[in-house]
Order: structure tokens, then sequence, then C-alpha cells
């Protein structure tokens, strides 16, 4: 389990995250929701240790650092893979790297995501980048999988497959955090929705408890965040 206690996290005078408590257990598919700048990304990078933060965040009661960071594997927009070299140079390098690398999994989502495996990886488009560093997170072997946006510069067609490939691959152990604005394509694949709004955890609600409320998740992300439905109208006669 992957707990947070009081975490904060300041940028000069800007506060990112305000005093967070929150437990992740083994074996969910959680979506983290909120605007931008909300505190998403930096609520992710601070647990991959990439942030200097206030608080504590530990990993089956221990501090996150070198010795059981592998546990955790990390898909995010700014890229963490080698420009130049091809997708079999870094499968050949994330085996050395990671002993439960899951070969059968990297090979076949190569193929769903029709990636070439020859060829360097900044010939690749923006979208099969994207896909690329999603391939490599879920077959890292970690126990908790984290995707910051992986899905940009993918058509919807391509994001809608992959949630049902996602849900079919994980093992029930694994614990994936999928930090995305497509609220509605992604609402019936999670297990758990967290908010964060302002930098601060707003709500933490389980598939059960949006079903109990009888809202949809969309709707209940737009009331937690005093969504103003007339705001289109209003702009639009502004400029009138």
């Amino acid at each position: 389990m992957i707990e947070f206690k009081n975490v904060s996290k300041k940028y000069k005078d800007k506060v990112a995250l305000s005093n967070c408590s929150l437990q992740i257990p083994k074996g969910q598919i959680i979506g983290l929701f909120g605007a931008n700048g909300a505190g998403k990304t930096t609520f992710m990078k601070c647990m991959m240790g990439y942030l200097n933060f206030d608080g504590e965040i530990t990993l089956d009661g221990e501090k996150i650092d070198g010795s059981n960071i592998s546990k955790l594997s990390f898909a995010t927009g700014d890229h963490s893979f080698f420009p130049t070299i091809t997708a079999n140079d870094h499968k050949w390098f994330y085996q050395m790297q990671f002993p439960l690398f899951n070969e059968k999994r990297y090979e076949a989502l190569m193929e769903f995501f029709e990636l070439p495996t020859n060829k360097k990886i900044s010939e690749f488009s923006l979208g099969q980048q994207n896909q690329f560093e999603v391939v490599l997170a879920i077959s890292q072997g970690a126990e908790y999988i984290i995707m910051d946006e992986p899905f940009a510069g993918n058509d919807v067609f391509n994001r809608e497959d992959f949630y049902e490939v996602l849900i079919s691959v994980v093992d029930k152990d694994e614990t994936v955090i999928i930090s995305t604005h497509l609220i509605e394509e992604i609402a019936d694949y999670i297990d758990r929705a967290i908010l964060i709004r302002k930098s601060e955890i707003i709500d933490d609600l389980s598939v059960k408890e949006i079903e109990e409320s009888g809202k949809t998740l969309v709707e209940i992300v737009k009331e937690r965040y005093d969504y103003r439905a007339d705001r289109i109208n209003r702009a639009i006669d502004e400029m009138k």
C-alpha cells in the first residue's frame, strides 16, 4: 500500500499540494481528476520521489527510495525514454534493469499499438511516443503503474480500445493510477475516483459510492468544482 500523510508541496509562493492524506492499496484502477494546475502531476511526482515535499509518502510502510522504486512505474508526458535508440534497444535495457519485466505483455502491447520495433523513438509521432511510454510503464513489472495524461495525441478509437486491453492485462495485485481530463471515457473502467481541486483532495469515491449517488462521475465532478453551466452563454453575450 502507498500512503500519503499530510503531504504538502510549494513552488516558491504557489501551493501545489496542501496537507494531502490518502491510502492507495494494491489491486485498483484509480482515476485522478482535476483542472489544469490543480496538483495532479505534482501529486504523482511526489509519489515517485521526483520532488521534495513536506509530510510523508510510504510504500508498504517504507520510504520510497532506490531500494523499492522499481515497484513503481511512471508514464509521463515529459517522456522518460531515450529518443536516439530503438524500441528493441529499450526492451533490452528494461530487461537488464527490471528483473520482473514482462516481455509477453510488452510484445502484445507493441503489436496492439502497431509500433515499429527497429525505429528510433525520436522518429515516432507524438501519439506513438506516448503509446510507447505507456507500453514501457505497463511492462516494467511494477506493482503501481502511474500514468499522467497518457493518451495525448491519440484518437478516441485507440483510447477506448486501450482501456479494454488495460483492464484485461493488469493483474489483481497491480494498481493503475491514471491522471486524465477524459472523465467520460474512463469512468466505466475505474474502481475509484480521486478529485483534486486547488491543491487539495476534495473527494475520494469508490464506484459503489458513485452508483449510490444516482449521478454520473461527470455530474459529480461538475458539482464539486462548482461548474457554471451558463458560462458559455455569458462569454458569448459579452463578446457581442
